[in-house]
């Protein structure tokens, strides 16, 4: 938490040669493999997998023409912030960040745990009551990020998040993912097409993860003991028990996924990626 606002708060190097693609899974032909696919995905920082498989393929290509043409950044789009996701990796990318980001971090962080102990405790019981009330979730999410956020604020309130040298390494690593990624702007997500960013992505997502791996919130971890279980089906439309350990807590939510085609989706996936299309505007007529 006290990483995302330092970093929000403040020579780019070429992108990684482009990794070689595995054979795609076998797809969800059952509720409950429609998650642990998914979660798979994220655990392997795999974002274009994990597009292709969060909805039908139709769906996808019209996500990849709204991307293209600047109107959407599905998936990223499923994540907080997602509209600071540029001006975070433009922050990360620039020459001098590293020093900047650290004089930063000195100058309100380091050293003030009792302050960041609070802001952890205020930032968990605000962002609480705004899922409950504000935004486009569902009931589903709604109750599954509660229950993360509460867990996030705990783990904050105990973290050594005023530990300078770890801020220095974290710092270290993730300006030169930023930098790898070439993705600094809007327009650059836009030049560069959806799977394209989505694996430029990839290894930022896995550098960010390892930063708070240092300080004991251990989110691959996580996607590892993910149990996903059946809880009901009726024809098309399901319902899934998802289990997990994060930041110390147990977290237990139900997810609902429907058939397409004879494949399985999350339905809030499809809720929003939908939305992200329905809202793009349509080709001018010539």
């Amino acid at each position: 938490m006290l990483l995302a606002c330092v970093l929000v708060a403040c020579d780019r190097a070429p992108p990684p040669a482009p990794a070689a693609r595995t054979a795609a899974p076998a797809a969800a032909t059952r509720p409950a493999q429609a998650v642990r696919q998914l979660t798979r995905h994220l655990r392997d920082n795999d974002l274009v997998a994990f597009a292709h498989e969060a909805v039908p393929p139709a769906l996808h290509a019209q996500l990849e023409r709204a991307w293209s043409a600047g109107h959407t950044r599905w998936p990223l789009d499923e994540l907080p912030f997602d509209d600071r996701v540029p001006a975070l990796l433009k922050s990360l990318a620039a020459p001098q960040a590293q020093t900047d980001l650290q004089r930063v971090f000195d100058q309100q962080f380091a050293h003030a745990p009792r302050q960041i102990k609070g802001a952890a405790a205020s930032l968990g019981l605000f962002g609480a009551q705004y899922i409950q009330r504000q935004g486009d979730y569902s009931d589903d999410e709604r109750q599954h990020y509660a229950q993360l956020i509460q867990a996030t604020s705990a783990w904050a309130t105990t973290a050594p998040l005023s530990d300078r040298a770890r801020a220095q390494r974290a710092l270290a690593a993730l300006t030169v993912a930023a930098r790898r990624t070439g993705l600094d702007s809007a327009a650059d997500f836009q030049r560069a097409g959806m799977e394209e960013s989505l694996r430029r992505m990839g290894g930022f997502a896995q550098a960010f993860k390892q930063a708070l791996a240092a300080y004991g919130l251990d989110l691959d971890a996580s996607l590892d003991g993910m149990h996903a279980t059946l809880l009901q089906q009726t024809g098309d439309r399901a319902r899934v028990r998802m289990q997990y350990r994060y930041a110390g807590r147990d977290i237990d939510t139900v997810v609902a996924v429907q058939r397409i085609d004879g494949r399985w989706y999350l339905s809030d996936y499809l809720h929003h990626a939908g939305k992200a299309v329905a809202t793009t505007p349509a080709p001018a007529s010539r």
